[in-house]
């Protein structure tokens, strides 16, 4: 069935963590957007006004122009109460700053850099699931979200950063609270504020620890580099490096994790699309590209004018925020055919889920990877799945996610 999310969201609830949280993205709201008013004023909701756009060809337009829609000073809204630390990392930086501290590890991310990688993703694919292997002909249950889609990504960013495999869990538990902390999962009983700057005094604490190592003794890893790493001649500043671990650490992590999970979700409700690439597993990039235009775990990123523009017919005032919403350029009807339809097949794709312009993501083509492979091993050894029990969203307005997602499974060792 397709997910066309709730039919009653409204302006107040476009970026309410709660709406993600109960009824994931407002597909609804946003196609009306789409037809009605593609740059939409919103004034009244818990945060700071913005202009809603929806559309594929004004996000496109917006995320060309960083010189006339800065990232700074700050890259998302959040509900009053609920924002997010201000940081000094890619994500708020704008022209020519932001090329600086992106090209110092840049040369890592490209397809050719990562060619050494694949069989370590390979390797860590088949670890994750031999611990959830199943015998003959009997089912199992688990937690898809914390026992498979959780522990790939966040194991090979911390395989890329240098941090030792005892760590690795240590860095999936400060993730969680850094980026969820409006979720009450993870608050323990503290507020927002106080959940999110716990989790991020931890994650700061060891990689300053791990920073000192790597001056003492350097590895061919991105620790190594961020630590040796000149800005106009002198070292990054501290808090920039360790934002830029934790940057690298929370990007490498929750939106191939929530794509992971968000991928299965539409196998299981889509079963002739899981049939079809069992079938035809050429069409396996195809099913990666679907999955990440249909799930588009970025829900959205904010801009700030810096002048008097116009667009599609209003003016954007200097200083207003305008709201890019990914999951539903990925669903627009003037670029996607039946874009509601999970259709692994479809070509071309001209999906937006990495963003566009200088912000893409710097991690696609390992997000990319890790997709194939999990979804590659998945397609050859699972031989039967269904959901177990109720799909759990974040809550949260910036990515969006299932933190838990109960099934019933049948999986047989490697071949």
């Amino acid at each position: 069935m397709p997910d066309t999310g709730s039919s009653e969201a409204s302006d107040r609830d476009l970026l309410s963590p709660d709406q993600y949280a109960r009824h994931g993205c407002p597909h609804a709201a946003w196609a009306r957007l789409r037809r009605q008013d593609p740059v939409h004023w919103v004034a009244e909701w818990a945060g700071d006004p913005y202009w809603a756009i929806t559309r594929h060809r004004e996000i496109i337009e917006i995320s060309k122009h960083p010189d006339l829609f800065l990232s700074s000073p700050g890259f998302t809204l959040s509900p009053h109460g609920e924002e997010a630390e201000g940081g000094r990392n890619l994500l708020d930086m704008d022209p020519p700053e932001h090329q600086t501290y992106r090209s110092l590890v840049s040369k890592r991310f490209t397809p050719r850099a990562l060619v050494p990688l694949q069989k370590q993703v390979d390797q860590i694919t088949n670890e994750v699931l031999d611990r959830v292997v199943t015998g003959g002909d009997e089912t199992a249950r688990i937690d898809f979200v914390e026992d498979v889609a959780a522990l790939l990504p966040i194991w090979v960013i911390a395989e890329m950063l240098g941090v030792p495999n005892s760590d690795w869990m240590n860095l999936f538990h400060w993730t969680n609270a850094a980026v969820g902390a409006a979720d009450p999962e993870y608050q323990q009983g503290r507020s927002v504020a106080e959940t999110r700057a716990a989790a991020i005094q931890e994650m700061f604490g060891y990689f300053e620890a791990l920073s000192e190592d790597r001056r003492r003794n350097p590895q061919d890893d991105l620790a190594s580099v961020l630590v040796h790493a000149r800005i106009e001649g002198e070292p990054m500043p501290v808090y920039e490096r360790l934002s830029y671990f934790a940057m690298l650490l929370a990007a490498g992590n929750e939106t191939t994790r929530n794509a992971t999970s968000g991928g299965l979700l539409a196998l299981i409700e889509n079963p002739d699309q899981l049939e079809l690439v069992r079938r035809r597993p050429d069409l396996l990039d195809g099913l990666v590209e679907e999955i990440l235009r249909y799930v588009s775990p970025v829900i959205h990123m904010c801009r700030t004018a810096a002048h008097d523009i116009e667009l599609t017919g209003r003016t954007i005032r200097a200083g207003q925020r305008v709201v890019l919403f990914y999951p539903s350029a990925n669903r627009d009807e003037s670029v996607f055919d039946e874009p509601d339809q999970f259709r692994i097949e479809r070509h071309p794709n001209r999906h937006l889920a990495f963003g566009v312009g200088e912000h893409v993501c710097l991690g696609s083509h390992v997000a990319r990877m890790e997709l194939r492979a999990i979804f590659r091993h998945l397609a050859d050894r699972l031989d039967f799945v269904e959901v177990d029990g109720p799909v759990e969203r974040l809550r949260m307005n910036v990515v969006g996610g299932i933190k838990h997602l109960p099934i019933r499974y049948r999986l047989r060792p490697v071949s």
